[in-house]
């Protein structure tokens, strides 16, 4: 398998100078193609940094990131857009639906977006859903749906398009024991299927079902099962 995601001595720092704190403190890691991916870590831990940064949602202060051979640590506004459209769809842990739309109108929203024309965006849509288990809920809004209905919606969204890494955000938080199991289940799919899934959690029981555990403390590398196992990694650059 080849680098799909190279991450060398990053750094994210608020308040520079006597009260600055390290969010991301010298984080270097390595992500293969085709890797499922578990980053666990308490509130404050810097997991949720570090998905920001891996999701191009923010940059970081110094260090290098390279997104498919791209270096994407410094780029606009705009060329993050056009990133993240193209390569990462978010699982987030509150679903972020839009309530007066259907479920089919969720999934078609970033299309339209992105410039799909109509006829391939609502075939892309009703194959997600599909894919999720919602065939047959296409016109319900979100206020008619379970938590895990709502959150196999955002699924749905989020591979539309087919996209290389899938980056999850809690995305079981908010859902009881049956859906939990659901969501981890289309998970564990989509990544045999030959995505990349990144799952940032707190929870040490969903993390496990992950195939590499990445701990992080302090805005620190704390471990990563993949060195532990002897393989080519060098958490922290350590």
């Amino acid at each position: 398998m080849s680098e799909l995601i190279t991450l060398k001595n990053i750094y994210k720092i608020y308040h520079p100078g006597e009260n600055e704190v390290r969010a991301l403190d010298d984080v270097s890691l390595s992500v293969d193609e085709n890797e499922f991916v578990a980053i666990i870590g308490h509130s404050g831990s810097g997991k949720s940094t570090l998905m920001n940064v891996l999701g191009c949602l923010d940059e970081p202060t110094s260090g290098t990131y390279m997104l498919h051979g791209q270096d994407v640590s410094h780029l606009s506004d705009d060329e993050l857009s056009d990133i993240r459209n193209k390569e990462i769809g978010f699982i987030f842990q509150g679903f972020n639906l839009i309530q007066n739309l259907t479920a089919l109108e969720n999934v078609e929203l970033p299309l339209i977006y992105r410039n799909v024309g109509k006829k391939q965006r609502e075939a892309l849509s009703l194959a997600a859903l599909t894919k999720v288990g919602l065939g047959s809920r296409l016109t319900h809004k979100p206020s008619e749906m379970s938590g895990g209905q709502q959150q196999r919606v955002a699924i749905a969204r989020a591979i539309a398009q087919a996209p290389p890494v899938i980056l999850a955000d809690e995305p079981t938080g908010n859902l009881d024991s049956v859906s939990t199991k659901e969501i981890m289940g289309i998970l564990r799919t989509l990544h045999q299927e030959g995505r990349t899934v990144i799952l940032i959690t707190h929870d040490n029981e969903i993390a496990a079902q992950a195939e590499r555990v990445i701990r992080i403390k302090d805005g620190k590398i704390e471990s990563d099962s993949r060195a532990e196992r002897g393989e080519d990694e060098e958490p922290n650059g350590i």
